[in-house]
């Protein structure tokens, strides 16, 4: 018995040991391997926003195939209304809407697209939204400002997911 506890069979034993209780744990553990991302459901802060905010407010309709909302945030702060609906896209990517009557409205969109450098503009379902790219933080963003209100779509989603997602809003009055 003193060989398995002293030098170098010792050393290979406890390894040996150590080796099986790891495999072991792995055999017996449950391991998922669905994709679980969680879904919310927007469509009372879409409401509330609708109720709240003196502007109108931009939502998905419909919601783009194979994309699953992950969060939505209403904040009404002293007649500042802002709402955020975050997007899982059918890649996978991270999408974002946002919309506020924050003034300065050039600081609400600089702050979201974190850049204030325009890199153009696109044309979407007729109305212009500026675009905005961070390479760093590979960040694409889609601003538009009307009205004394912001709206910027914006995440790691590439160009065409973004575009979707813009043109997929359908704005909501008071």
């Amino acid at each position: 018995m003193r060989r398995f506890t002293q030098g170098l069979y010792g050393y290979a034993f406890a390894l040996l040991v150590c080796f099986a209780g790891v495999g072991l744990f792995l055999l017996t553990t449950p391991q998922g391997r669905t994709e679980h991302i969680p879904r919310v459901d927007f469509t009372i802060d879409a409401k509330n926003a609708a109720g709240a905010a003196e502007f109108p407010i931009a939502v998905p309709q419909p919601v783009q195939p194979d994309w699953v909302p992950t969060s939505s945030r209403l904040t009404d702060e002293g007649g500042v209304v802002t709402w955020r609906l975050g997007f899982a896209t059918a890649k996978r990517m991270h999408a974002m809407l946002a919309q506020s009557n924050e003034q300065p409205t050039a600081g609400f969109a600089n702050r979201l697209a974190n850049t204030e450098t325009s890199i153009g503009t696109e044309v979407i379902k007729g109305t212009t939204w500026e675009k905005r790219f961070r390479e760093d933080k590979n960040q694409r963003s889609l601003v538009r400002v009307a009205d004394g209100r912001t709206v910027v779509v914006t995440g790691s989603a590439d160009w065409p997911e973004l575009t979707a997602l813009a043109a997929s809003l359908v704005e909501r009055d008071v």
